[in-house]
């Protein structure tokens, strides 16, 4: 079922000019210093067709819910999706939304200083400031109401979300969202699964953070089900105001509930 991409104006970025590109299943929205459309549509159509030639001669890494190796001749974009999957036991397609926002926006960069590409919920940013990430997480009371702070200085960084209860996105789980930050957007992509998975209710929460904790490149983590939050690593967490000043939080310790 289509979900409105509402969250997609989340993402607090007045600056910079957006446009999107959509092909087949991929649908990027991008914000950069100028408008890049031509540019970001060629990227996509080149990776869209490297994976498509390589699943083409290895159908199981479109179809498995399990790592697979991958041969070493593989493009990079497949080596790094199977690495990613491999890390934290789910199939390689669950990192394709995170891998393909990092490696079209990773090769903007020669063209923008700044680059936000958004795949479904999955994010690659770059930024020489500060920028405010709102966090959407379906019928949970805590849609809309708190977001991400992330400082410049720590970009580029995948951001990278998986919900079982919206979206299309298989998920054994039933978090309403799993955020997950690494310099890798492969591997937040395929953590936010893989994490997604073990959260049914809330009192799962723990058993998450618990798990995320072992899965060396991550930078933070946040779990929401229901009216309940698990946080864990580098999260500053921003109470959103829609009249703009927002209020951002610590977590006093990692894995504490808010």
């Amino acid at each position: 079922m289509y979900e409105p991409r509402t969250y997609r104006h989340w993402v607090k970025s007045g600056d910079l000019i957006s446009f999107n590109v959509v092909v087949k299943e991929t649908d990027l929205y991008i914000r950069a210093s100028s408008n890049l459309k031509r540019k970001a549509s060629r990227l996509v159509l080149d990776y869209r067709h490297t994976l498509e030639r390589y699943i083409e001669r290895h159908p199981t890494f479109l179809t498995s819910l399990g790592p697979v190796p991958v041969t070493g001749d593989a493009p990079r974009i497949i080596k790094e999706m199977s690495a990613a999957a491999t890390r934290v036991g789910v199939g390689p397609m669950a990192s394709v939304a995170g891998a393909i926002a990092e490696f079209v926006g990773s090769r903007l960069l020669s063209f923008s200083p700044e680059i936000i590409v958004e795949n479904g919920g999955d994010i690659y940013l770059k930024s020489s400031e500060k920028r405010t990430v709102g966090i959407y997480a379906g019928n949970s009371p805590l849609t809309g109401k708190i977001g991400l702070e992330i400082n410049g200085r720590d970009t580029p960084l995948g951001i990278c979300t998986s919900s079982g209860t919206i979206g299309p996105s298989l998920s054994h789980g039933k978090a309403d969202a799993v955020i997950v930050l690494s310099k890798s957007a492969a591997l937040a992509d395929a953590s936010a699964t893989a994490i997604g998975n073990l959260i049914n209710r809330p009192e799962d929460i723990p058993a998450g953070i618990d798990f995320a904790r072992g899965i060396d490149g991550l930078r933070g983590v946040v779990i929401i089900k229901n009216d309940k939050i698990g946080l864990w690593g580098k999260v500053k967490l921003c109470q959103m105001s829609a009249l703009g000043g927002d209020q951002c939080l610590r977590p006093g310790l990692p894995g504490s509930w808010v």
